[in-house]
């Protein structure tokens, strides 16, 4: 009888001890992995070459348990409009000052969250060939407006320069436009706009062939490894800061020369219901950051035939594996912002 009572105390302390431990193993498993069960909308821009850190962020969500979609893909103020709606979770692909009108008018910061800085000192501008620039003593935009400069960046023959310019629906195009205006250089430059890529392929052929160029561009991108600054090209100044919005008084210097947009960071933004119920993809998303070199030096391997998608996720794997301790940190801070 004793022995019977005894079998029976042992087996209830082994179902007691089977049950905490895996109240332990569920509790651990919720704290790694507090996205569990949830899905997640990202909205990304349908450029390519900005894919890279969209990929490092969803590699992130999804160690944390997060079910990520496939993200969407639009232009930029509908992006903010999805995000400020909750038809998109999030996005990694908001220029601060470029795009604060779309932010503002889709909601601002009632709806979304501006969570982080993924990309800081994001520079954009005008720039020319330096053979031309050096030969000719061009170090301004202003130049242009004389007719026999202008001339020197005609290549469809019309007397003005052909500035290869930016897409609409991007948020720059509407700051050259401004800036033809603003500066007098409606008689003497073209904005050209379509697809900058294929427009910018133009231009580098262009340049190979001994011609001068006028573009704008962006860093980080891929551009900037083919046309090297003070070695292929170099900035132009602008005579004074000249924005559409007014707000003249924020950093558009860049190395001592006023670029004539503003020195910009990409953010991440959150749709703002979403951040409140999800504090450990919030958290993550502040966190993610990587610098401009990386995203360009991402970006000339795609310009040299690493361009599938399947080679960008390779190419974010291969960072996260690069930086590994700082990505697991993100991690470790956003699993602890669950609890």
């Amino acid at each position: 009888m004793m022995l019977k009572a005894l079998t029976k105390s042992i087996v209830n302390l082994t179902a007691a001890a089977s049950l905490a431990a895996m109240t332990v193993s569920g509790t651990a498993m919720a704290e790694a992995m507090p996205g569990k069960g949830v899905d997640v909308a990202p909205i990304f821009p349908s450029i390519a070459e900005e894919r890279f850190r969209g990929e490092i962020a969803i590699a992130g969500l999804e160690a944390l348990g997060y079910e990520v979609e496939e993200p969407k893909e639009t232009e930029y103020a509908t992006m903010m409009l999805a995000v400020s709606y909750g038809d998109a979770d999030f996005t990694v692909h908001m220029w601060d000052q470029l795009h604060k009108t779309f932010y503002q008018k889709a909601g601002g910061d009632d709806t979304m969250v501006r969570a982080g800085n993924v990309i800081p000192g994001v520079l954009q501008g005008y720039l020319i060939d330096k053979k031309t620039a050096d030969a000719h003593n061009i170090t301004n935009l202003s130049d242009l407006k004389k007719p026999e400069i202008a001339k020197l960046f005609d290549a469809d023959g019309d007397g003005k320069a052909d500035l290869t310019g930016c897409n609409p629906g991007w948020g720059c195009e509407l700051v050259i436009d401004h800036h033809i205006e603003a500066y007098d250089l409606g008689d003497t430059v073209s904005h050209n706009r379509g697809s900058y890529f294929a427009l910018m392929a133009d231009t580098i052929t262009r340049y190979k062939e001994g011609g001068s160029i006028l573009y704008y561009t962006w860093v980080p991108q891929w551009i900037a490894g083919v046309l090297v600054e003070d070695q292929d090209v170099v900035w132009l100044e602008v005579p004074h800061t000249d924005l559409p919005d007014g707000n003249n008084s924020v950093n558009t210097s860049f190395n001592g020369k006023n670029l004539g947009f503003a020195v910009d960071q990409i953010q991440a933004v959150v749709n703002r219901d979403f951040a409140d119920e999800n504090p450990a993809a919030t958290k993550f998303l502040s966190l993610v950051q990587i610098s401009a070199s990386d995203e360009s030096a991402q970006n000339l391997k795609m310009q040299n035939g690493e361009k599938s998608l399947d080679d960008i996720k390779r190419h974010a794997k291969e960072w996260i594996a690069a930086n590994k301790s700082t990505f697991d940190g993100w991690l470790a801070q956003a699993r602890a912002a669950a609890n």
